[in-house]
């Protein structure tokens, strides 16, 4: 064994930690589908409560317009993340059993 594959092999088993996963940190997919949609359910909440301030004529109209694109995008980001499930199980059904 030559030197440099001797140091190649030491830096390889040093930065392999660094590829795995740290177990304290580690986030449940359920969990983090949870706060995804108490986000969703708080960005388009947070719309709905500027423009009804803004009916009242108690909001600024650019932060309506912020309000709404915010929401906007939100729901779009939703939307698309359904189409790939609905995709994704059309997918399996399709499978041979």
């Amino acid at each position: 064994m030559d030197v440099r594959s001797l140091y190649a092999a030491q830096k390889y088993a040093a930065s392999l930690p660094a590829m795995e996963p740290d177990a304290t940190q580690k986030p449940s997919l359920q969990g983090s589908f949870a706060q995804a949609a108490q986000d969703f359910v708080g960005t388009l909440r947070e719309a709905e409560q500027t423009a009804q301030q803004n009916m009242a004529g108690d909001a600024d109209p650019h932060a309506l317009v912020e309000a709404l694109a915010q929401s906007e995008l939100a729901v779009e980001t939703v939307v698309a993340v359904r189409n790939k499930v609905v995709e994704a199980y059309q997918e399996i059904l399709r499978m041979p059993v």
